[in-house]
């Protein structure tokens, strides 16, 4: 049964309960409907939330809709869709505020939180890298090339052209993949060895290559430490 919020006790509708408790206790569609306000005839807006997310495939996917693909559902126009598309952008601009500060994100969980959420909207594959000065804080995020739904061509000597002009003492690699498949491919690997052995020489660490798909994350140094030993002590 969909319940109105006029038909809900006062005490558990999602802007009390925000106000009372804070917005951690609320579930991502009540989150949602706090931003849409109201439903439609006959749908409540917990309802309106709740199916936006199943029709979308959850959270990470809202995320990637844009303007044009909210306004076309039934329910939401111009206004709510543009409160949900400034919610999002406001996340990764704290994200982005929070890396000034001199975030470390020196380990997979926390780098791979991190690009998940900034490129939670992004259908193409990009391809970019973390500076990170000698303590491992963040210097400088690159995007260094955005591709097809299927691959973003990469230019080594790019990245650590980058990097140098950054002084940084390492960086840690990224790209993600659109399909939601985790799984690194021979490319992928390829490039992370050339990318250690160029980095070697060049006196930046590679620390990392994160694949991000989704939600989710992909530490190549945690499945594939090997990769990450220079040319000259690797036996292949």
């Amino acid at each position: 049964m969909a319940w109105t919020m006029r038909e809900m006790e006062p005490s558990q509708r999602p802007r009390e309960r925000l106000l009372a408790s804070g917005p951690t206790v609320l579930s991502d569609a009540e989150l949602i409907a706090v931003l849409l306000r109201s439903g439609r005839r006959g749908h409540g807006v917990i309802d309106e939330a709740h199916r936006l997310l199943l029709d979308a495939g959850g959270l990470i996917h809202v995320a990637r809709m844009d303007i044009r693909e909210l306004t076309r559902r039934r329910g939401l126009g111009p206004a709510k869709a543009a409160a949900l598309v400034a919610a999002l952008e406001l996340g990764q601009r704290v994200l982005r505020d929070r890396l000034r500060d001199g975030r470390r994100l020196d380990t997979p969980d926390a780098a791979g939180e991190f690009l998940a959420t900034r490129l939670a909207r992004e259908r193409r594959e990009v391809f970019g890298f973390l500076s990170l000065d000698g303590r491992h804080r963040v210097i400088r995020v690159h995007e260094v090339t955005l591709g097809t739904r299927t691959q973003a061509p990469v230019d080594p000597a790019e990245v650590f052209r980058r990097a140098l002009l950054d002084d940084a003492a390492a960086v840690v690699v990224f790209h993600n993949h659109p399909s939601g498949d985790l799984e690194p491919s021979r490319d992928d690997l390829g490039l992370t060895r050339r990318l250690v052995d160029g980095g070697s020489v060049l006196g930046v660490s590679v620390h990392d290559h994160l694949i991000v798909a989704g939600s989710r994350w992909l530490s190549l140094r945690a499945v594939r430490p090997r990769l990450f030993e220079a040319a000259a002590g690797r036996h292949d």
